[in-house]
C-alpha cells in the first residue's frame, strides 16, 4: 500500500490515531466528491475559495476563469492547501462538551501546473465526469472562444493525509448514569426532485447522466 510521507506540512496533530496517510484512503474521499476548498496566501492576506474538482491517478484537475484570483495566485506559486470534508453523522453525547460528528476528511498539499492542449481538455473532461457521470457525452463541448476565458490547473499531489472519526459519542464515566438519550444522526446527501429547464425543447427524454438519481 502507498502512503504519503509524512511531514511537517501534512502530519496529523490532534488526535494523531485517526490520521491515515495511504494513497488508497485519501483517494476515497477524494472520490466520494466534487467539491473542495482551496486556502491560499496573497499578499499576505489568507483566503478560502470553493471550487470543483477531478482527480486521475495523482492529479487534480480544477477549473475557472482565465482571471480568477485562486488560479492566477496558484499559478504564481501560491501557498496553498486543498481540503475536502464529507460529514457522515452528527455524535449526540450525554454531555453538551463531548458532542461530535463523525467525518472523512483530506487535505491535499502539491505542485501546480498550467494544463495545456489535450491535458486542458482531458481536466474539463474529468472535472465534468467526477461532478456526473456521463454528462460529458450529452452536452456541446467548449469552443475554442470559452476554452480561451477558461484555465485550467493541474494539481501533482505530494503530499496529503486523511482524518477520520467514526463510532458512538465518547462520554465521561459517570454520564453514562444520566437518563440522556445519545446515539448516531446519519447524514446523507441526495439529489432531490429535477426541474426541467423552461426553454427545454418538446419531447427531450431525462439523459442517463440525471435519470434514476431522483
Amino acid at each position: 500500500m502507498k502512503e504519503f510521507e509524512i511531514n511537517k506540512r501534512n502530519k496529523v496533530v490532534r488526535v494523531p490515531k485517526r490520521g491515515f496517510y495511504d494513497k488508497e484512503t485519501v483517494y476515497e474521499i477524494l472520490d466520494a466528491g466534487f467539491l473542495c476548498h482551496i486556502a491560499f496566501i496573497l499578499e499576505g492576506q489568507t483566503y478560502v475559495i470553493p471550487t470543483a474538482y477531478g482527480r486521475k491517478d495523482d492529479t487534480l484537475y480544477i477549473h475557472g476563469s482565465t482571471k480568477s484570483r485562486l488560479l492566477l495566485a496558484l499559478q504564481a506559486g501560491a501557498s496553498f492547501c486543498l481540503s475536502v470534508t464529507h460529514v457522515d453523522a452528527l455524535v449526540l453525547a450525554r454531555s453538551l462538551f463531548h458532542h461530535s460528528m463523525n467525518y472523512r476528511s483530506a487535505a491535499v498539499y502539491g505542485s501546480v501546473r498550467l494544463a495545456e492542449g489535450q491535458e486542458k481538455m482531458d481536466g474539463l473532461y474529468i472535472v465534468t465526469e467526477n461532478i456526473l457521470k456521463g454528462r460529458w457525452d450529452e452536452a456541446r463541448e467548449p469552443n475554442e472562444k470559452e476554452m480561451k476565458a477558461t484555465t485550467v490547473l493541474a494539481i501533482d499531489i505530494e503530499q496529503a493525509s486523511a482524518k477520520i472519526r467514526t463510532g458512538p459519542a465518547k462520554d465521561e464515566k459517570a454520564d453514562y448514569e444520566l437518563p440522556i438519550w445519545a446515539g448516531l444522526l446519519p447524514i446523507e446527501t441526495t439529489f432531490g426532485e429535477v426541474i426541467p429547464d423552461d426553454r427545454n425543447l418538446e419531447g427531450l427524454k431525462l439523459p442517463k447522466s440525471v435519470n434514476g438519481k431522483h
